[in-house]
């Protein structure tokens, strides 16, 4: 074998084994940028800072069990109509069958749909509360999502809970057709019986909170709440230019300026909303 021969072989193993060392001490996953800054961090760092940048504060996505975990009492948590899923009434079908997208969320998310609720308590003050999760097929609200939802109203109606609903959705289910857009006449009519009760009911509004999850419970609370930057609306932002045929503010439909402009009442950061929900529901109480 000649020098050369030889020198390049050495060069191969050499980077094999650099390549086989990295891949050790850098499994996947580790690492995140954050998509506002660009700042890297470890994804450990991010999951101990509640899922918000500690360089410039950008709340990232959190599923409905990071939720759990941040805001609730430790293994307070009691989930209720856990077992409900949707069917397919409509027969509904585009690039999937709806049915087996259905599936396929479900085996990925580990959720029966869109909302997760039960019952629980905040630095020893008992609640109920319904959680809606992104990852779900978009946070869509289907018929599913309007009667978990919907029940567990009642069920704060009937005991005297105070209720919270976290927001995070695209809007109504289209696969599901007018059994979707039905939920929301379903869900405000169990939120008046329960504001007539003299109940309290909070709403928070996460990033993305919009279409008929906004024109209805999401707008409906005592106190509506606001993660910093969330996108709250109701219908898409070039589709209101194009309606209105003029340009809208660089902020448009972000949580600060439907403060500035009343449409919400606070916006809190996620490190300071389980402590900022004990001491409102402590005023009501």
């Amino acid at each position: 074998m000649s020098l050369s021969d030889w020198l390049f072989q050495k060069r191969n193993l050499l980077l094999d084994n650099q390549t086989t060392q990295s891949s050790v001490s850098m499994p996947s996953g580790m690492w995140i940028k954050c998509n506002k800054c660009s700042f890297l961090m470890y994804n450990k760092v991010l999951d101990m800072n509640l899922r918000v940048c500690p360089k410039c504060s950008y709340h990232f996505p959190a599923s409905s069990q990071d939720r759990i975990r941040q805001i609730f009492d430790l293994d307070s948590w009691y989930s209720i109509d856990n077992n409900l899923s949707s069917t397919d009434p409509l027969g509904f079908a585009d690039r999937k069958l709806y049915s087996h997208r259905l599936l396929d969320t479900q085996m990925k998310t580990g959720l029966s749909d869109a909302v997760q609720t039960g019952l629980c308590s905040i630095l020893g003050i008992s609640v109920a509360c319904g959680i809606m999760d992104f990852r779900f097929m978009g946070g869509s609200m289907g018929s599913v999502v309007g009667e978990k939802l919907t029940r567990l109203i009642e069920y704060a109606t009937s005991y005297k809970l105070p209720l919270i609903i976290i927001c995070a959705s695209g809007g109504a289910r289209m696969q599901e057709g007018m059994l979707s857009l039905m939920q929301m006449a379903k869900i405000s009519s169990a939120l008046y019986k329960h504001s007539q009760a003299s109940l309290p009911y909070f709403t928070v509004l996460t990033s993305p909170t919009t279409g008929g999850v906004t024109a209805s419970f999401a707008m409906l609370g005592d106190l509506i709440i606001a993660e910093p930057g969330a996108l709250i609306a109701f219908a898409g932002r070039r589709v209101i230019e194009q309606t209105i045929k003029e340009d809208l503010p660089d902020n448009f439909q972000t949580s600060e300026y439907l403060f500035k402009h009343g449409f919400i009442d606070l916006i809190i950061p996620r490190q300071e909303l389980r402590s900022k929900l004990h001491m409102l529901l402590s005023f009501y109480r």
